[in-house]
């Protein structure tokens, strides 16, 4: 990381874990010694007493060094939406198992950011995708995510109908309980669990998965990441439910189009080991030589 003469740092903890108030007391201390300043979201807040508390959207407002996220996978992707547009780094601390995203273990964050502040630690980029929802000529919500976006099916219909365009031209209807359209990063999350392939963070690509199609001819697509992916909701007098990172999201009726690309930000995650393929043994236990 490359030296300042004011240093900042942002501290997004995941909501309601008590047991990270030593965690975090000792982490800003550290920042304190080395003379940050340093920002806090509202459930890192609790843990420690005198930070400026800013909500997490607006930390992209800042000029910070990078954020330190302190949780899981989920937490990291909440955080990922928030500061992407700035491109400010992100170093995940995972304190649980080891996460896809979230790699320092808690026993090796501060050796950790000992190495960023000597600039021994690299940056990973991941791709976006962004979504917008179409009704009729109006744009009636904006998304973009790191993992997925996802039409699902609503609480009563039995299966979710979506026809498939790629750069305008027709491809399939489907019916099924969802449609992930997926980036590398999201191909271990839900794509993976519907049967869908793994792709490395950096293949220039996006995978659409159908989720218990019911057609069994209907199987994962991968497509490159510069197409236009358009999915039209089927639905009649039900409704369905647009699904982004699993975390936010809003219900789409019978004509909806759901336009999806890749975004314009890149999410960036401060790395020092490890690679994609060790995570893979950890996470899916395949053998090692």
């Amino acid at each position: 990381m490359p030296e300042s003469k004011s240093k900042s740092v942002g501290i997004i903890s995941k909501p309601e874990k008590p047991e990270l108030a030593p965690i975090i007391q000792e982490l800003v201390a550290w920042f304190r010694a080395r003379e940050y300043q340093i920002v806090v979201d509202p459930a890192t807040a609790p843990h420690v007493a005198g930070m400026e508390v800013i909500e997490r959207e607006a930390m992209a407002a800042r000029a910070l060094n990078f954020v330190v996220v302190l949780g899981g996978d989920g937490t990291l992707l909440a955080a990922a939406r928030a500061v992407a547009k700035a491109d400010i780094p992100i170093l995940g601390v995972n304190l649980g198992t080891l996460g896809f995203l979230t790699e320092v273990p808690r026993e090796e964050l501060f050796a950790t950011l000992e190495a960023i502040e000597q600039s021994c630690c690299k940056l990973e980029v991941r791709s976006m995708v962004h979504c917008k929802v179409m009704r009729k000529e109006a744009c009636i919500g904006e998304f973009h995510a790191l993992n997925d976006v996802v039409v699902g099916k609503g609480t009563i219909a039995r299966l979710n109908h979506c026809d498939l365009y790629i750069n305008h031209e027709f491809v399939s209807s489907y019916q099924a309980d969802s449609m992930i359209v997926s980036t590398p990063t999201g191909s271990t999350a839900y794509s993976l669990a519907a049967g869908g392939p793994i792709l490395m963070p950096a293949v220039d690509a996006f995978v659409i998965t159908p989720v218990s199609a019911h057609s069994l001819t209907h199987r994962p697509l991968v497509v490159r990441d510069s197409a236009e992916i358009e999915l039209i909701a089927k639905t009649g007098d039900e409704e369905a439910y647009l699904s982004i990172d699993g975390q936010i999201g809003m219900p789409v009726y019978d004509g909806d189009r759901v336009l999806c690309r890749k975004s314009e930000y890149q999410v960036k995650l401060l790395r020092i080991k490890g690679t994609f393929f060790d995570v893979l043994h950890t996470k899916l236990k395949w053998g090692q030589r």
